[in-house]
């Protein structure tokens, strides 16, 4: 047979009946320990509150209760005071329960009316400070005077009033006569002491800049509203030939065009002008005239924004009247180093060639311009042959610059003209006549074919 598992030791069930019926009371079988958690609904069932924890409860929801409603009748009561003006700085004499309760019993009032006055009121003091405080930001009226004072929000709606005024082209009225008298603010743009002494600094660093980081103060200057005042009270002219290349590096990729144009007609001219009068660095010799290294290489990359080297420097060089040979030499070289787009080359070549005077430096640009062998309009095509046509009825004998623009031109576009301009440039030759060039530029307008012109195109007067 198997063996017996069953344990010895192990525990009755219940103990035996004798000892049972001889118990008095109690239950017959205990009840079993129940596995696992008891639901939320048996442990709320056997949760017994007493009395007197019920009551607090149920009191502090009470007062709870009072609270919310006290704090929303005394917010409605202060905010329609405040509309009408009725709040002032004086001390306030009431209790802070007599205020709630006041406040909840409004509506009770009618029924049931009680005395009070006997009753003593408690006095608040409030401190000067906070009072100011609070009449600056809420308002109410002064008790030195009786006009009442602006609240926040007034001084905001007044400044958005005074915008939209501006806005719309109206000046806004000066509120007290003192802003009247003051005294008219100077025109210009006044920089702070420390903006000054800062840069003066940095002027004083580029004067002897020759390689390295430049001061990150003056890489900020062409992101400043007024970067022409900053930048003059670094004294350009004293800047060292490599601190004018850097500084052009940084604003002619930093600027637009039109910024652009400013700051080469006012730092990179003059010094171009300055440095061939003087002889460019310290200990070269005047007679050399010479410019440079550095300078010339701040003039190439200003001319990677044509228009900027256009309009501040070559246009106002030609235009001085006081350009001489060896500075359009020099421009010019620059002007056929670097590519220029061919709208930009040819609006200055037809500028150019508008210029009611005559000079060499302005043969010498030309000459350049047209090298390039840009496709031109024939507009710009047209305002060259009148230019040169312009000179037949001069007698006045032209430098070798003129000649050697006309054989250019005659090189480059002598299939871009009409027969008429054809005949009116032979009949120019015959006035202003060069023993060696002439001949070169009557064969090639000869030889060149004449444009075709539509007689039926309408021309817009």
């Amino acid at each position: 047979m198997p063996k017996d598992n069953s344990s010895k030791n192990k525990s009755l069930r219940h103990n035996p009946l004798e000892i049972e019926l001889k118990e008095s009371e109690g239950r017959l079988r205990r009840a079993g320990k129940k596995n696992g958690a008891t639901d939320d609904d048996a442990l709320e069932d056997e949760m017994v509150i007493d009395s007197k924890t019920s009551s607090k409860i149920l009191k502090l929801a009470k007062q709870q209760d009072d609270e919310i409603k006290a704090e929303a009748r005394a917010e409605i009561i202060t905010q329609k005071k405040l509309a009408s003006g009725q709040i002032s700085s004086k001390k306030y004499e009431f209790d802070e329960e007599d205020t709630y309760a006041g406040a909840l019993d409004s509506d009770e009032d009618e029924e049931e009316e009680q005395d009070y006055s006997d009753y003593e009121y408690e006095e608040i003091e409030i401190n000067p400070e906070d009072e100011a405080l609070y009449n600056k930001y809420v308002g109410g009226i002064n008790e030195d005077s009786d006009e009442p004072q602006q609240t926040l929000a007034d001084k905001i709606m007044e400044k958005i009033r005074e915008k939209e005024m501006i806005m719309a082209g109206e000046q806004p009225e000066p509120e007290e006569e003192e802003e009247e008298e003051e005294e008219e603010e100077p025109h210009g743009v006044m920089l702070p002491e420390k903006v000054i002494a800062v840069y003066v600094k940095v002027g004083e660093l580029l004067s002897r800049y020759k390689s390295g980081k430049l001061p990150r103060a003056f890489k900020i200057i062409p992101t400043l509203r007024n970067w022409e005042d900053v930048l003059y009270v670094t004294q350009p002219e004293s800047w060292s030939p490599q601190a004018i290349y850097e500084a052009t590096k940084i604003f002619i990729s930093s600027l637009d065009s039109r910024q652009c144009q400013k700051y080469v007609y006012s730092v990179l001219l003059d010094r171009f002008r300055s440095e061939l009068e003087s002889g460019g660095e310290t200990g070269v010799a005047a007679s050399k005239k010479t410019l440079n290294y550095h300078t010339y290489r701040a003039l190439k990359k200003s001319l990677y924004k044509p228009a900027a080297f256009f309009k501040g420097f070559l246009f106002p060089l030609a235009e001085s009247g006081t350009c001489t040979v060896r500075e359009a030499t020099i421009a010019a070289s620059i002007l056929a180093k670097v590519s220029v787009p061919v709208l930009h080359s040819g609006a200055a070549l037809m500028r150019l060639s508008e210029y009611e005077y005559y000079s060499a430096p302005t043969s010498l640009f030309m000459k350049v311009l047209l090298d390039k062998k840009y496709a031109l309009p024939y507009k710009v095509i047209d305002s060259v042959v009148f230019h040169f046509m312009r000179f037949k009825n001069d007698k006045k004998k032209l430098p070798i610059l003129w000649h050697q623009c006309f054989l250019v031109f005659a090189q480059r576009y002598k299939n871009d003209i009409t027969e008429d301009q054809r005949d009116f440039l032979m009949d120019v030759l015959k006035v202003h006549n060069h023993p060696e060039i002439t001949p070169e530029i009557r064969r090639e307008l000869t030889s060149g074919t004449a444009r075709v012109v539509d007689t039926n195109m309408e021309i817009d007067g």
